[in-house]
């Protein structure tokens, strides 16, 4: 379920990140801003800093444009003050969504993200509303490549402290804890792999399949809405889409 799942939407925020490179930076420099008002500009003793930064590697951000970001959040001074929070609610056709928010307007988000559901035949839903149908997880995937035994992988990642890894022509999708997943993280990363996405993650437990072109174009709609909002960092829902299958 995840993996198939799970890699489609990588491959499909990959292409929107090569043709908005620049608003997926933003978003992470303001992940990354976060992380440092909260545990300081040293990644070595900040782990959320460093999970930021992995991740932001994976997006390809450029070394100097991490670096630049940092120094920005460091030196920044209260005057922004970034909060980070998730939105619930369903998309046409019983599609559960959730939305992860770094803003430093809650009023400003909370009105723009209401207006996207309702604009296109969807509900917010209160607090834990949906989230109960998604697993919290740490989610690493490493592409499929010639020179990585598989056994090999399986073994380090399970010794790490990962709960499992899976595996298709794609590559490898291993699955952690939501504690472990720095853990797991750095002890690959020390090893010499590479992610091609390293994040914690929502992961659906059931997909629902649409099948209504109406409904269909309606839920495609709603997540890009949210994906182009700049306040929003990740959005996570339960939808079989077309789009998916086909990539599989």
């Amino acid at each position: 379920m995840a993996g198939h799942s799970k890699w489609a939407n990588i491959k499909h925020k990959k292409g929107k990140a090569d043709a908005q490179r620049g608003k997926i930076f933003t978003k992470i420099g303001r992940e990354i801003a976060l992380a440092v008002k909260e545990g300081g500009s040293d990644p070595a003793v900040n782990g959320k800093l460093r999970d930021v930064i992995a991740k932001a590697k994976s997006s390809n951000m450029p070394n100097d444009n991490i670096q630049r970001s940092i120094k920005k959040a460091a030196g920044e001074t209260d005057n922004v003050v970034y909060e980070e929070f998730s939105y619930e609610g369903y998309a046409p056709g019983g599609v559960a969504v959730i939305v992860d928010i770094v803003t430093d307007n809650r009023n400003r988000v909370a009105s723009e993200v209401r207006h996207i559901f309702d604009k296109n035949g969807g509900a917010m839903g209160t607090t834990g509303s949906v989230s109960y149908m998604f697993d919290f997880k740490g989610v690493l995937l490493i592409e499929r490549d010639d020179k990585i035994d598989e056994d090999e992988l399986m073994m380090k990642a399970l010794d790490a402290g990962a709960e499992d890894v899976q595996s298709d022509e794609n590559g490898y999708e291993i699955h952690t804890a939501p504690g472990d997943f720095s853990l797991v993280r750095e002890a690959l990363e020390n090893e010499g792999y590479v992610f091609l996405s390293a994040e914690r993650a929502k992961l659906p437990q059931t997909m629902v399949d649409v099948e209504d072109e109406e409904i269909l174009q309606k839920i495609e709609k709603l997540l890009e809405m949210l994906d182009d909002n700049e306040d929003v960092m990740e959005v996570f829902h339960n939808a079989n889409l077309p789009e998916e299958e086909e990539e599989e």
